[in-house]
C-alpha cells in the first residue's frame, strides 16, 4: 500500500509539473489583444507616470550600415522629438551625400524629408513616404516616442488580433497583428517578451507593383557604393520588366533602462530589406544607441512642422 501510494504521487507530480509547463501556452492561447497592449503599457511604466510623460526627447547615436547591395559604414547621431501624438524622428549621418533620414508627423500629416544630394529622398525614404501611416499613427520607433501606437487605440483605431505565442531567433514572442484602419495594405505584427511583455520588434511587409521608387536614388549610391542598374537610382528601363517588390521593415528594441519612471528600450536597429522579382536585393540597417532621455520639456512647435 505505501509503495502504491508513492508511485501515485509521483504521477500526480509529473503531472502537474507537465501543465505547469505547457501553462503559458495554454494561457497565450486565450490572452485578448486588449490584456496585451494593458500589460505591455504597464512594462512601460504605471499609469501615472506614462500620464504624466507629455513630451520626451531622446538624443544619441546613430550608425547606417549597408548589409547587401554595398560597404562600408557611416556612423552619426539620432534624435527623438516628441509630444504627444507628434513626433521628429532624426538620423543623421556625418556624409554631405547621403545625409541621413527624418521623419515628422504633427499627428495628422507626415513629411518626410529629402536628405540625399540631389535634394531627393533615399529608397528606405521614399517607401516610408508612399506608407506614412506607420509614422503618423505612431508605430517607427515604438515606445522611444509618446506618440506610441499602442499609447494612441482611441484615435488610431487600428483592428488588433492576437496571433499566439511565435518562435523569432531561438525564444516565444507574443505577437499582434496590427491593421491600419486606413491604407490597410501593409502587414504588421507587433512582438512581445513574454515574461515582461515589453515590445521587442516589429516586422512590417509590403508586395508592391514594379517601379515604385524607381526614379529614387539609392541610399547605397550616395556613400560611394554601388547599385545594380535595375535597383532604384539605376537604369529605368529595367522598372518594366518588373512585376513586384517585396519591401520589409524589422525594427528592434533592447537593452531597456528605466528613467523618470519609464522603461524605454536603449538599443534601436532598423532593418530595410528590398527585394526584387530577379533576385536582385539590398539591405540596409540603422543602428541607434539613447544616450540621454529628458521628458516634459518645453519643445519649440517648429520641431513638428509639416512642410
Amino acid at each position: 500500500m505505501h509503495v502504491y501510494c508513492k508511485g501515485f504521487v509521483f504521477r500526480i507530480l509529473a503531472l502537474l509539473l507537465s501543465q505547469a509547463a505547457c501553462s503559458p501556452v495554454l494561457h497565450a492561447e486565450n490572452l485578448k489583444p486588449e490584456d496585451l497592449v494593458i500589460r505591455h503599457l504597464n512594462s512601460i511604466g504605471a499609469a501615472e507616470a506614462r500620464g504624466a510623460s507629455k513630451s520626451r526627447v531622446i538624443q544619441g547615436t546613430s550608425e547606417f550600415i549597408p548589409l547587401v547591395g554595398g560597404s562600408g559604414r557611416v556612423q552619426g547621431t539620432s534624435g527623438f522629438v516628441s509630444q504627444q501624438r507628434k513626433v521628429d524622428i532624426l538620423m543623421k549621418l556625418g556624409n554631405s551625400d547621403y545625409r541621413g533620414e527624418q521623419f515628422i508627423s504633427d499627428g495628422d500629416k507626415v513629411y518626410v524629408a529629402a536628405t540625399i544630394s540631389n535634394h531627393r529622398r533615399s529608397s528606405f525614404g521614399d517607401f516610408v513616404h508612399s506608407q506614412d501611416q506607420i509614422v503618423r499613427e505612431g508605430l517607427l520607433g515604438g515606445a522611444l516616442s509618446t506618440a506610441w501606437a499602442l499609447q494612441n487605440l482611441d484615435h488610431n483605431q487600428p483592428k488588433l488580433s492576437y496571433e499566439g505565442l511565435k518562435r523569432v531567433d531561438g525564444r516565444q514572442l507574443h505577437e499582434l497583428r496590427y491593421r491600419c484602419k486606413k491604407n490597410g495594405d501593409m502587414n504588421i505584427h507587433l512582438y512581445f517578451d513574454p515574461e515582461t511583455y515589453r515590445h521587442v520588434m516589429t516586422v512590417y511587409s509590403l508586395t508592391a507593383a514594379a517601379g515604385f521608387g524607381t526614379s529614387v536614388p539609392s541610399a547605397t549610391d550616395q556613400v560611394g557604393m554601388t547599385t545594380p542598374s535595375n535597383l532604384p537610382g539605376g537604369d529605368p528601363t529595367q522598372s518594366s520588366k518588373q512585376k513586384e517588390v517585396r519591401y520589409t521593415i524589422e525594427e528592434r528594441f533592447s537593452d531597456f533602462k528605466t528613467t523618470d519612471g519609464l522603461t524605454l528600450p536603449e538599443h534601436y536597429t532598423i532593418h530595410f530589406t528590398e527585394e526584387l522579382q530577379n533576385g536582385r536585393t539590398t539591405v540596409f540597417e540603422w543602428e541607434i544607441t539613447a544616450n540621454e532621455v529628458s521628458t516634459n520639456l518645453s519643445l519649440d512647435p517648429r520641431n513638428f512642422l509639416v512642410k
